[in-house]
């Protein structure tokens, strides 16, 4: 079984700024991390190909410094990672970095074989927009199940696969076809601590550099600021709240009256939420 992750190097989001003038994220001077989703997906990879056996690449888009990400990623386990760098990528939004991908992940295939699963986190905490997956998914004419949370059982003889995935008020299992694409929701595993024999590995390894041409692309206008409809206006930070919050002494109550104070304390505050409640059936 061939599994691809896609990670990302972010920025440690404790420690982004935004630029008082230009109103930017400043990511220089800033520590960089793997994306805390993408480690979720990592890890579920490296148990499917513990149980199952088979391979686990792992691939990013990003500066040469990204190179550090995968490093990691090598020092956790995979066996193979490729960094996609070029600089038509530069300022790449989720449709660009989408076509970008999956056209690296098309070449994987052609190198390496082609892959029963892709993985990738959520959601990224510098993005926030949990479009890349699906993205991916969409032009690789793969099937796409997000927000999973589970992987009981994978069928490799049957090429089906079993997921539990997150959904609202509840949860759903699904079983599926494969090839697939699944990302993974946060909190559902831990990752490992990698090896000495991991980390010796991830130090001797190549890592894989590829250009755009390296990949394979041959529409360079889809990539890159050209590829990228999206406009960003601004960036802001939120302004801190100057309201404190409100003690409310609680001595030898029942809990019906103190809930009772509470809603009330709530209602003061917020009028139009009594609006609202009213409006929506509530009592």
């Amino acid at each position: 079984m061939h599994i691809v992750v896609c990670i990302k190097q972010v920025p440690d989001s404790a420690q982004i700024r935004v630029h008082p003038v230009t109103n930017t994220i400043m990511r220089q001077g800033v520590p960089t991390i793997i994306n805390p989703y993408d480690l979720f997906a990592l890890e579920e990879a490296l148990r499917l190909r513990d149980n199952y056996g088979g391979e686990v690449t792992v691939l990013t888009m990003g500066p040469p410094m990204a190179e550090d990400a995968l490093r990691k990623a090598l020092g956790y386990g995979a066996d193979r990672a490729v960094l996609l760098t070029d600089r038509y990528f530069a300022g790449s939004d989720t449709l660009a970095t989408s076509y970008a991908l999956s056209q690296a992940i098309a070449k994987v295939g052609e190198t390496f074989g082609t892959p029963d699963i892709v993985f990738t986190g959520k959601q990224t905490i510098d993005g926030d927009t949990a479009q890349v997956g699906p993205g991916i998914a969409k032009r690789l004419d793969l099937i796409q199940l997000t927000y999973v949370a589970k992987i009981p059982s994978v069928d490799l003889d049957a090429r089906e696969i079993k997921v539990e995935r997150r959904c609202e008020g509840g949860a759903q299992m699904l079983k599926s076809r494969l090839p697939c694409l699944i990302t993974m929701l946060e909190g559902t595993n831990e990752i490992r601590r990698g090896s000495l024999e991991d980390a010796l590995y991830a130090a001797r390894s190549q890592v894989l550099r590829w250009s755009a041409a390296d990949a394979g692309i041959d529409d360079l206008t889809r990539c890159g600021l050209r590829g990228s409809p999206t406009v960003v206006k601004r960036v802001f930070a939120p302004t801190a709240r100057a309201e404190k919050a409100a003690l409310i002494e609680t001595p030898e109550r029942n809990l019906r009256d103190l809930a009772d104070e509470l809603i009330a304390a709530i209602l003061t505050r917020g009028p139009a939420l009594e609006q609202e409640l009213a409006f929506n059936g509530g009592e």
